[in-house]
Formats: structure tokens, sequence, C-alpha cells
């Protein structure tokens, strides 16, 4: 996946980085597995963290992710799991 950077309008000096990944706790963790591709976490993520790749697969860009955990609510099948950021590795 590319670094993508996300800008925000808001603020003294014009455009900044908006670094929401900094915020997060937890994390969600997709499980392929059970993922049919249905796109419903897309649709529903806030920040528009969850890709399609061309691979034909949905991934989610951590680097963007805030961990609000609605993609998790809101799989129909529980494919996505929110990990402690603690005890799942690294952002």
């Amino acid at each position: 996946m590319s670094e993508k950077k996300y800008y925000s309008l808001i603020g003294d000096e014009g455009l900044y980085v908006l670094d929401t990944a900094s915020w997060r706790t937890e994390k969600p963790v997709m499980n392929k597995d059970k993922c049919i591709e249905c796109g419903i976490c897309m649709t529903f993520c806030p920040v528009c963290s969850i890709e399609w790749t061309s691979g034909e697969k949905y991934d989610i860009n951590y680097s963007h992710c805030k961990g609000c955990g609605i993609c998790a609510n809101e799989c129909t099948h529980k494919a996505i799991d929110m990990v402690s950021e603690r005890e799942g590795g690294n952002k």
C-alpha cells in the first residue's frame, strides 16, 4: 500500500497533515477467511481508511485509521476484530 498523507484546511498555518492514526488505542484487524468482500466496512468508515486494492480485496490503511471500531461493529460477518495496540503490535 502506498503511503498517503491526509490534509485538513483547519488551522492557523493553512494545510497540515491530519494524523488520525495517532489517536488510536485499538486497531481493527480483518480476518480474510471470514470476509466476503461486501464493502460494508468501507461504506461506514468515517475517515475512508478501508480501501479496495488492486488485488480485488479490502485492506485497512493503518496510517490513517483512528480506531473508532465502526467497521467492526457494522461487519455482518464479524470479520473485523478490534485489537489493543499494546497487545496487537505496531500501528
